[in-house]
């Protein structure tokens, strides 16, 4: 699986070591460029006021990107802005006490961005495990490689980074400079000087692909008891690492395996492809454990634990600096089904729920600041916007050895075009180079905003030169405490889930009910940008699907050609089905019944291909997942009688076991 998407070996990393407590808006940010402008905050300034929900069919709760769909000059939105400036006569108003109170009371209510090491609060009492389990030492093959024709005799530790790149020679990266430049950069550095081998050009690596080709075919020839005895040994070694106990309870780890050494792959075009990532050692492990709890063994003989902590304020087992980016960490966590898994989820979308009481007020304010005369608040009123409007991230600076991603603090000019006459065109590469293209109508105060953030500026300037993200997560958590982009791309998500199953659930089957999940769910995937490439296998899945429905439209045919036959009282042309069996049930009833049936049959496997089409580049998990409150699913499923499990996989149901008693009235 490629570095920067999710995995069995690490679900999180940060940029800063473990144990030192910041705020979240300080995490990896640099200084702004402009350090003689501040940020237009007031410390003794307030959170927005939660507002009182309007009992009329206000829209303020929906997400902006649905509500602007008329003009901005419009007559309706500047009445609707009115109304909503008069409720919120100041951006600044305190927030309720109950309010404030349920937050700062939260032990989960902190930014999902804040990293586990951040330490707030006690997490637990006791905590016992059995460490991580890292992958085996390797094993020589004494295949030769060829260089200039010849074999080459290498080291053991020489071999095992050369097998790494044969591997990969019928992969697309065997075409990128970059990725083969890395490579050799880096076994250069364990070959040595006057090693024999000095470029890459002359390197033939195909014996050693040839040799893993058939080691790969060996396996696959192997028996069904072969392949169960080599997975129940697998089993029995890590059986031990796939537990810990919390506070007397049983508890899954997540991702208890150290990954493997290899090399780095990436998303896109990342500067660091082909580098190696080399392998992780127990000194290289920081284990975190209960006082009282044994210190793990460490399964190396003859190595120790790099440290080993007992800091209870955090959920991680252990860590370890990345092996490519050593200012970002790899945790070890308890699984996704885990009950402080839970609680924090459950925190996270409470949290979102709560934006709804403060969302007219948040947006009352930054839309009066658009014409802000503090170049400074307008950017950030412009950023808020965005981010509202777009579910964007905020974005961090990145360093030169890092992919040239951005978010919505570290746009360039480059990446926004305005198109006259309130047109935004955005192009950019979002989160693991995931490129984003969007054209949106904005608001024309809004659209007037950008061109003059442009102005005079060269394409690779910042838009955003007054702001960074310390600058906007200090200002959100003043709008509602614990605001951060995160909360408003859960907010958007979750409400537009809810508010789309709601409008577009009009009965029918359940194979109907589950395509209008399907529908929602792609909604929510483009606001988020979850993209996916389509699938190699995706052509010869609709050519099965389409083969099978012509042979069914042509047992129809036939069907209704014995029908007629038969009202006609004479006998069916064919005497024998499609398979070689003697056609029975030959009575008007039983045919029509068949007719029936294989239409049926049709309809939804059209509905299959027409959905299997649609939702070829959108990735529904990453939502599903993060983004979306569990809760709204299980209530929808409850109402219409859908099998949740229709929706959520196996490994779905456990993460949101917490939510799965939810009322099936809930609305977000």
């Amino acid at each position: 699986m490629r570095d920067g998407q999710p995995n069995k070996y690490s679900n999180m990393s940060n940029k800063r070591p473990p144990g030192e407590i910041k705020s979240s808006n300080q995490l990896s940010v640099k200084k702004p460029k402009l350090s003689s402008v501040t940020a237009p905050t007031n410390k003794k300034q307030a959170s927005v006021k939660p507002e009182p929900k309007a009992e009329d069919d206000d829209d303020d709760h929906l997400p902006i990107s649905q509500r602007i769909k008329k003009s901005p000059t419009s007559e309706s939105k500047s009445s609707s802005i009115k109304k909503t400036t008069k409720v919120v006569s100041s951006s600044v108003k305190k927030v309720n006490k109950k309010s404030k109170k349920v937050m700062k009371n939260s032990k989960y209510s902190k930014s999902s961005k804040v990293p586990p090491s951040s330490g707030e609060g006690k997490k637990w009492n006791k905590l016992e495990h059995n460490g991580v389990i890292f992958p085996p030492p390797y094993k020589p093959h004494g295949i030769k490689m060829l260089y200039k024709g010849k074999p080459v005799d290498l080291t053991p530790e020489q071999e095992e980074v050369a097998t790494m790149f044969a591997v990969m020679l019928d992969t697309d990266y065997m075409n990128k400079p970059r990725f083969k430049e890395n490579f050799f950069g880096d076994w250069k550095k364990i070959l040595g000087k006057n090693h024999v081998i000095q470029n890459l050009e002359d390197c033939d690596f195909t014996p050693i692909y040839e040799w893993h080709q058939s080691e790969k075919e060996k396996k696959k020839q192997m028996t069904t008891e072969e392949k169960k005895a080599l997975k129940e040994e697998k089993l029995k070694q890590e059986e031990k690492y796939m537990w810990a106990w919390v506070d007397g309870k049983k508890e899954k780890v997540g991702n208890f395996r150290v990954e493997p050494p290899g090399l780095f792959r990436g998303r896109g075009e990342h500067p660091k492809m082909g580098k190696l990532k080399k392998r992780i050692r127990p000194c290289d492990i920081t284990i975190n454990i209960g006082k009282d709890a044994p210190i793990p063994e460490c399964p190396v003989p003859g190595e120790r634990w790099k440290e080993v902590r007992h800091d209870n304020t955090v959920t991680w087992l252990a860590f370890w600096n990345d092996p490519i980016n050593p200012k970002e960490f790899k945790y070890v966590f308890l699984a996704a089904s885990s009950t402080l898994k839970g609680l924090s989820d459950k925190e996270k979308y409470e949290k979102a729920r709560l934006l709804k009481d403060y969302i007219q007020g948040i947006r009352a304010a930054y839309t009066k600041n658009f014409a802000s005369k503090d170049p400074t608040k307008k950017q950030i009123a412009v950023a808020t916007y965005l981010i509202d409007k777009l579910a964007l991230r905020a974005g961090n600076e990145k360093d030169d050895d890092e992919a040239d991603t951005v978010g919505c603090c570290t746009l360039k000019v480059e990446n926004v075009e305005p198109v006259p006459p309130n047109i935004l065109k955005f192009d950019f590469l979002g989160k693991d180079s995931i490129r984003y293209q969007n054209e949106v109508e904005v608001e024309a105060a809004v659209f007037k905003a950008i061109q003059q953030f442009r102005s005079g500026k060269e394409g690779s300037s910042d838009l955003f030169d007054l702001l960074d993200t310390s600058k906007l997560n200090a200002h959100l958590k003043e709008l509602m405490p614990g605001l951060t982009a995160k909360v408003f791309r859960t907010y958007n998500a979750s409400i537009t889930l809810d508010d789309m199953l709601s409008r577009e659930t009009k009965g029918g089957d359940v194979a109907e009910k589950v395509v209008v999940y399907q529908h929602a769910n792609k909604e929510v995937a483009i606001i988020c940008n979850h993209q996916r490439t389509v699938s190699k296998s995706h052509s010869a899945q609709m050519l099965r699907l389409n083969e099978k429905i012509e042979e069914l439209k042509a047992v129809v045919e036939e069907l209704k050609s014995d029908l007629s036959r038969v009202k006609k009282g004479k006998p069916p042309l064919k005497s024998k089905n499609a398979d070689g069996k003697p056609k029975r049930n030959l009575n008007p009833e039983s045919l029509e019944k068949k007719i029936a049936q294989t239409n049926a049959k049709i309809e939804k496997m059209e509905r299959d291909k027409e959905t299997k089409e649609d939702l070829k580049t959108v990735a529904l998990g990453t939502s599903k997942i993060n983004y979306l409150d569990p809760r709204i699913t299980v209530a929808w499923c409850k109402r219409h009688e859908v099998p949740i499990e229709k929706i959520f996989n196996k490994s779905l149901l456990a993460k949101f076991t917490w939510a799965m008693d939810v009322d099936p009235s809930f609305r977000f």
